[in-house]
């Protein structure tokens, strides 16, 4: 995105007339051809000549960042902006070094500025919203994403930018109204409309009907289930309750101001949360809602726009979400054949095949991104658990060992690695990695695992403890089941 700034700046005479014209030449050269890190000691021997002259440190600061030295590359870019505060290659360059470094919080500061000294800058204002976004201010990152759409309105980057903003602060209003009330009916009609996107319909027909226990008279809901309905073969029953949601009388502006923003299609509005006070769990609903809409909005007209990376990422999300993996693994490969070598995509496609149990597949993608960052945790883990999964338990140690040696909280690389090493014999050395590992097991099967590790060690009372645990376990999943089936019942309206 900054190379073709990058070099207007090296090209544009920063250096002072009496430095070796040799010397600079050679570097402008490296860094044209992609050798950044051979342009790296002619800067420095350049800088040791001249200390302090700032476009010889934003040269310098411009190799180190292109070469992947953000946290080199950070101090020289605050050392230039020191004696030139508004330079724009330096304020775009230490924000995107601080994107990189994942310090989003940190990148908006110079970013502002050089979107106020150059407000029509695609880029900068791009990088602003990114940085916004990834320091969890969802409306400051959605206004910059949508002047972006004014400024470019056929870059897929910012349709796709705009819509995954909405998509967080969607998720984030939830979260709340979850931790403030978990039992609330807001919370129960967000998680039926989840489960609507996820074709999981029966599911979603319980929750609806949770919500309209505590709230009749609310917007929206009616008519949801009236789709249930008709998903799911049922269409007298669906025009039944369409005709419930077009009788509920219209919302009271006064005193629901976000549900009559949104039942009007003033989506913005809707989504603003009051200035004063908590938000209440009715506001978080309906900013939850529009937010929702306002995603969709910006994905469609994403897929307006001729094919993408980010056309294909959404697919790929798209079909996760509804446990279509392989699906989301072809839709990644296609995002990689528009951005070769693209390491978060390469991430994703390892995981989608992971996710769809083609573990050879997982394997290749995951040691392709190792040869690119050998300590990467979830790469370590994809590719551990994948051998293990393969009936190859020695092959998988070494990698959950990398895992947990980059990432030592990592519960779900305990439990392989503790399962590994049961397979291979290892009792001892399994039993710790299985005791860290518990707090993910939900249906007892680590804890048959630990009583095996405990008896094979000979410490029978920790083995008899951790198989009662077990059952435990096991019955409850099982009165889970009985409940869930008894729930999951598509009933004519009442």
């Amino acid at each position: 995105m900054l190379s073709a700034l990058y070099f207007s700046a090296i090209a544009g005479g920063l250096l002072h007339a009496d430095d070796p014209a040799a010397k600079s030449q050679r570097a402008k050269e490296l860094m044209a051809s992609g050798r950044f890190d051979q342009a790296i000691p002619i800067y420095k021997e350049l800088i040791a000549a001249m200390p302090g002259n700032p476009g010889l440190l934003l040269n310098l600061g411009l190799a180190e960042h292109m070469a992947g030295h953000e946290k080199e590359s950070v101090p020289l870019f605050e050392a230039v902006l020191k004696t030139q505060p508004k330079l724009l290659p330096a304020l775009m360059s230490l924000g995107a070094a601080r994107l990189a470094l994942k310090q989003p919080e940190l990148a908006v500061g110079p970013l502002q500025k050089a979107v106020a000294a150059e407000p029509a800058n695609p880029d900068a204002r791009g990088m602003l919203a990114d940085a916004l976004n990834g320091a969890a201010r969802f409306d400051q990152a959605a206004e910059q994403y949508r002047k972006l759409t004014e400024l470019v309105g056929n870059d897929p980057r910012a349709w796709y930018g705009l819509g995954m903003t909405y998509q967080a602060m969607a998720a984030n209003a939830f979260d709340r109204l979850q931790k403030r009330d978990p039992q609330s009916p807001y919370v129960a009609a967000l998680i039926a409309d989840t489960r609507v996107q996820r074709h999981q319909y029966k599911s979603a027909f319980f929750f609806y009907n949770q919500a309209l226990k505590d709230l009749p008279g609310i917007h929206g809901v009616h008519a949801a289930l009236a789709e249930v309905y008709r998903k799911t073969g049922h269409p007298e029953w669906a025009t039944a309750e369409a005709a419930k949601e077009q009788s509920l009388p219209p919302a009271d502006c006064a005193a629901h101001a976000a549900e009559c923003q949104f039942v009007a299609g003033h989506d913005l509005q809707a989504v603003t949360l009051p200035r004063t006070g908590p938000a209440t769990p009715e506001a978080l609903y309906w900013r939850a809602k529009a937010a929702n809409e306002l995603s969709l909005q910006s994905l469609v007209r994403l897929g307006q726009l001729p094919p993408s990376m980010e056309l294909h990422e959404v697919r790929a999300e798209i079909a996760r979400d509804q446990n279509q993996h392989l699906e989301a693994a072809k839709e990644w490969r296609a995002a990689l054949e528009l951005a070769p070598g693209n390491p978060r995509l390469q991430h994703e496609l390892a995981v989608s095949y992971f996710l769809a149990a083609d573990y050879r597949a997982a394997l290749a993608e995951a040691e392709k991104a190792l040869h690119r960052d050998p300590r990467s945790p979830e790469m370590n883990f994809t590719a551990g658990d994948s051998w293990l999964r393969l009936e190859e338990p020695e092959k998988a140690v070494p990698f959950l060992r990398a895992a947990l040696a980059a990432d030592s909280g990592m519960r779900a690389a305990d439990a392989s690695l503790g399962l590994s090493l049961s397979r291979l014999g290892k009792f001892a050395e399994a039993a710790p990695h299985l005791e860290k590992a518990l707090e993910l097991d939900d249906d007892g099967s680590l804890h048959y695992q630990l009583a095996r590790a405990y008896q094979a060690s000979g410490n029978q009372a920790k083995a008899q403890t951790a198989m009662t645990r077990y059952q435990e376990l096991q019955k409850k999943v099982a009165d889970q089941k009985e409940e869930a089936a008894r729930e999951a019942q598509i009933l004519p309206p009442q």
